[in-house]
C-alpha cells in the first residue's frame, strides 16, 4: 500500500460535556499533503495561465524572476516550518500570529485567512464556470451560463470536502498528476525539437534581462501563483508523523513547483524564441495552448483548457479544505460557535464547518453573479483580492515567527539562520510585493487603475473585526481569551 493510502487512523474522542466527541484524525503521508497543497496553486492554469502574463511584464527575464522567486519563499517556508516544529498546533496562520505578536492580532489573522480563502473560493468557481462556457463555445457547443458550471462545479467540491480529509487527498493526487503530465508532456516536446526557431539559449537566465521588463510586476504575478504551499501545518491532526510530515511537505511543495515553473517558463520562451514577449503580450491565454498543439498535436490544445477545469476543481477542494479548518479551529475556541468544531463521528472531518464554507460561498456567489451575469472580471476579483490577503498573511507570520523566537530563543535543532535570517528575508521580499500588489490593484483584479482600490476594504475589515472581537474577548470572556490560538489542541 503507497504513502496518503494507508486506512486512517482509529478516531480519537475526548469526553465533554457528558458525552464523547470525535477528534480530527488523518494518516496523510507527504507525498499526500504535497499533492493537497499543490493543488491549490494549479500548475497547469498557473502555466499556461499566469506565466504568459510573467513574461509579458517581466520579458525574457520571466524565468530568472521564477528563480528568485522560488529562492524567496523558501526562505518564508523555512521559518514556516521551524515554527511549526516549535509550535505544534494545527492552527497555521491563526496559531502562529497568536503565538508571536499576540492574541488580538492573532484573532485578527484568522478572520483575514477565512475572509481571504473565501474569496479565493469563490473566485476558483466564477473562473471554472467563465472557462467552462469558453471552451464549449470554442468547439461548436451552445451558449451556456457561466454560473450553470460555476454550480455544479460547488456541488462536486462540497460533498467531495463533506467527508475524510484522505477522499480528497486521492482526488487530488490524480488531478495533479494529469496536470504535471500536460506540462511535462510540452517540456519534453520543445526539448524533442531542439528548443524554439532559435534553439537554446542562455538569455532567459540572464541577469541582465531583468531589466528589460517591469520587474516589479512581473516579480508580484510570479509570487501570487505560487501560494497554497503556506497550508500544510492547517492539517496537523490529519497527516502521519507531522514533525516530519509538514516540514518535507512544506519544502517539497515549494521546491517542486519552482521547479517546474522555472522550466517551464523557460522552454515557453524559448519554443518562441525572439518572439516571446510579443506572443504573451498579443494572446497571453493562447500561448501556451497555441504551442502544445504546435509542437505536440493540435488536440493537446483543448485538453489543455479541459485540464485546467478539472485544475480549478481541484483548487476549489483545496481552498474549501483550508478554509474549512480554519472555521474548525476558530470553533475549537470557540472564537465562532462551538457547532463549528463538530466533527463528523464517522468520517472524522471537519463536516459542519465544511457545510459552512460551501453555504456561505453560495450566499456571496449568488448576488455577486446576479449583479453580473455575464461574470465579466468576476473571478480575478475575488481571486485576486484574497491572493493580496494570503500575501498580507505570510508577512505577519514571518514577523510572528521572528518575535517568538526573540522571546523564546533558539531551539534545539534550529539556528539562528532559520529562526531570523530566513523570515527576516521573506518580509524584505514580501512588503514591496504587497505594496505593489496596492499600486498595481488594477492588474491584480482587473479595471482600471484605481477603479476597484475599496475593495481593500474587505480585508481591513475583516481583519478589524477578528481583532475587535479579540478585545471583546479579553474584557468579557477571559478563559475564551486565553483559549485563542488553539493554546490546548486537545480540546475535542
Amino acid at each position: 500500500m503507497t504513502e496518503g493510502t494507508l486506512p486512517a487512523e482509529p478516531p480519537i474522542t475526548t469526553s465533554r460535556g457528558g458525552h464523547t466527541e470525535t477528534k480530527l484524525t488523518g494518516n496523510i503521508g507527504v507525498g499526500s499533503l504535497m499533492f493537497t497543497v499543490l493543488a491549490f496553486s494549479a500548475p497547469i492554469a498557473a502555466v499556461a495561465g499566469y506565466i504568459p502574463f510573467t513574461i509579458m511584464f517581466g520579458g525574457r527575464g520571466a524565468t530568472l524572476i521564477f528563480v528568485l522567486v522560488t529562492f524567496s519563499l523558501l526562505m518564508f517556508a523555512i521559518g514556516y516550518v521551524t515554527m511549526a516544529k516549535s509550535l505544534p498546533k494545527p492552527g497555521s496562520f491563526y496559531a502562529f500570529v497568536s503565538a508571536g505578536l499576540g492574541k488580538v492580532p492573532g484573532l485578527g489573522a484568522a478572520f483575514l485567512a477565512v475572509a481571504s480563502y473565501f474569496l479565493m473560493l469563490a473566485g476558483v468557481y466564477a473562473f471554472i464556470g467563465l472557462t467552462a462556457t469558453e471552451l464549449i463555445s470554442s468547439m461548436g457547443g451552445p451558449e451556456t451560463p457561466w454560473w450553470l458550471w460555476a454550480v455544479a462545479s460547488w456541488l462536486i467540491v462540497s460533498v467531495l470536502c463533506y467527508f475524510h480529509i484522505e477522499v480528497s487527498a486521492k482526488v487530488l493526487s490524480v488531478a495533479m498528476m494529469f496536470e504535471v503530465a500536460i506540462v511535462l508532456i510540452f517540456n519534453i516536446a520543445v526539448v524533442a525539437h531542439g528548443g524554439g526557431p532559435e534553439g537554446f539559449s542562455a538569455a532567459p537566465i540572464s541577469p541582465p534581462t531583468l531589466a528589460e521588463g517591469d520587474f516589479g510586476v512581473a516579480f508580484l504575478f510570479a509570487v501570487m501563483i505560487f501560494l497554497g504551499f503556506e497550508a500544510t501545518a492547517l492539517f496537523r491532526d490529519e497527516v502521519r508523523d507531522p514533525d516530519k510530515t509538514i516540514p518535507r511537505a512544506t519544502y517539497g511543495a515549494v521546491l517542486t513547483v519552482g521547479t517546474l515553473y522555472i522550466v517551464s517558463s523557460y522552454l515557453l520562451i524559448t519554443a518562441y524564441g525572439s518572439n516571446a514577449v510579443q506572443a504573451a503580450t498579443d494572446d497571453p491565454k493562447g500561448m501556451f495552448s497555441d504551442a502544445i498543439g504546435h509542437l505536440v498535436a493540435p488536440m493537446f490544445s483543448q485538453l489543455t483548457f479541459m485540464l485546467i477545469i478539472t485544475s480549478e476543481i481541484a483548487a476549489g477542494i483545496a481552498v474549501h479544505n483550508v478554509v474549512s479548518r480554519y472555521i474548525y479551529n476558530l470553533g475549537v475556541d470557540r472564537a465562532l460557535p462551538a457547532f463549528v468544531a463538530r466533527v463528523h463521528p464517522r468520517h472524522h472531518s471537519p463536516a459542519r464547518a465544511s457545510m459552512l464554507v460551501a453555504v456561505v460561498v453560495a450566499l456571496v456567489l449568488v448576488p455577486l453573479g446576479l449583479g453580473n451575469l455575464a461574470g465579466v472580471g468576476l473571478d480575478a476579483q475575488l481571486f485576486g483580492l484574497g491572493t493580496v490577503g494570503v500575501l498580507v498573511l505570510m508577512g505577519l507570520v514571518s514577523l510572528a515567527v521572528i518575535g517568538w523566537f526573540a522571546r523564546r530563543g533558539v531551539p534545539a535543532g534550529a539556528n539562528l539562520f532559520k529562526c531570523f535570517v530566513a523570515p527576516a528575508i521573506a518580509i524584505v521580499v514580501l512588503v514591496p510585493v504587497l505594496i505593489m500588489a496596492v499600486l498595481r490593484f488594477d492588474l491584480v483584479v482587473g479595471g482600471a487603475p484605481g477603479q476597484n482600490l475599496g475593495l481593500l476594504l474587505v480585508l481591513a475589515a475583516s481583519l478589524a473585526i477578528g481583532a475587535a472581537l479579540a478585545l471583546y474577548f479579553r474584557a468579557s470572556k477571559p478563559g475564551t481569551f486565553a483559549a485563542l490560538g488553539r493554546a490546548d489542541t486537545g480540546q475535542y
